[in-house]
């Protein structure tokens, strides 16, 4: 692993590394702030995953996370989107290919040798972690936004009993219910949609649920909000009656003074979770 820059940071340091991925065959460029009571020892742990067209950069710069996990004693994790590099299969498409990994396994080419992307976040980048941080990794829960909604949401409720509490900013929550959604599944998983199944959020709430707290957060003037699904994940956490808060809010979108606006809530909630 390299360091590629460390910053002082609410009393922390703001650090971007990069390293060989095993899983998607590239190198890959995450980031990780660690509050100043990681000095002492390891401390529990919040994901971030970022939307389409983002690298590790955008929500480490923008979403004035790292305030409120200073204030809370917790680190943060933001990965990049999907791999990257000259040899890596892209699109013209801003969602296909390089910035729009979709949290998958791709199966297709020419996706499949690098497009490893749950692989990475689940498997790969744990152990990155816990070999190279003072991190509780038995303490972590996961967020995102958009694209990175949907993995968060789809990975928490995928893996039980790894993340304490979910939540997620204007998330894609059925992307088998839309074209725009099918699209990127046959490019990346082909045409058997029984394997599209297990990265909607709505079905795997229906078929799974989630053991803890879960948020999700999305703007009434969100201009994608006919390809998210929200009202198909609010139908299907009541279906289930699981424990969750949906919540509208009025006259926001989809950009990062959205997310901003709400960070402090996300990790305030997550903070109740992961000192329980």
């Amino acid at each position: 692993m390299e360091t590629v820059s460390e910053n002082r940071c609410f009393g922390g340091t703001q650090g971007v590394y990069k390293h060989a991925s095993t899983a998607c065959n590239c190198e890959m460029t995450f980031a990780v702030f660690l509050p100043a009571e990681a000095a002492h020892g390891p401390v529990p742990v919040l994901w971030f995953l970022s939307g389409l067209t983002c690298t590790h950069e955008n929500a480490m710069t923008k979403a004035g996370a790292q305030a409120w996990a200073a204030e809370q004693g917790i680190a943060l994790v933001f990965p990049d989107t999907s791999p990257r590099g000259d040899g890596v299969a892209n699109d013209e498409a801003y969602d296909l290919g390089q910035g729009a990994g979709f949290y998958l396994n791709a199966t297709q080419e020419p996706w499949k040798p690098h497009f490893q992307m749950w692989d990475y976040i689940a498997t790969e980048m744990p152990g990155i972690l816990a070999a190279n941080f003072p991190i509780d990794m038995d303490s972590q829960s996961i967020t995102g936004h958009s694209m990175g909604g949907h993995g968060a949401l789809t990975l928490a409720m995928s893996l039980p009993g790894r993340f304490r509490s979910v939540s997620a900013f204007a998330p894609i929550c059925h992307p088998t219910g839309s074209d725009w959604g099918r699209k990127q599944f046959t490019a990346y998983l082909g045409s058997d949609e029984e394997l599209w199944k297990p990265h909607d959020a709505s079905l795997l709430m229906r078929e799974h649920g989630f053991a803890g707290p879960m948020l999700i957060d999305t703007g009434t003037d969100d201009q994608f909000g006919d390809l998210l699904g929200t009202e198909q994940m609010a139908g299907a956490i009541a279906a289930r009656r699981q424990y969750a808060h949906i919540r509208l809010q009025k006259g926001y979108d989809h950009s990062y003074f959205f997310i901003s606006t709400f960070m402090e809530d996300h990790v305030t909630f997550h903070a109740e979770a992961l000192y329980q």
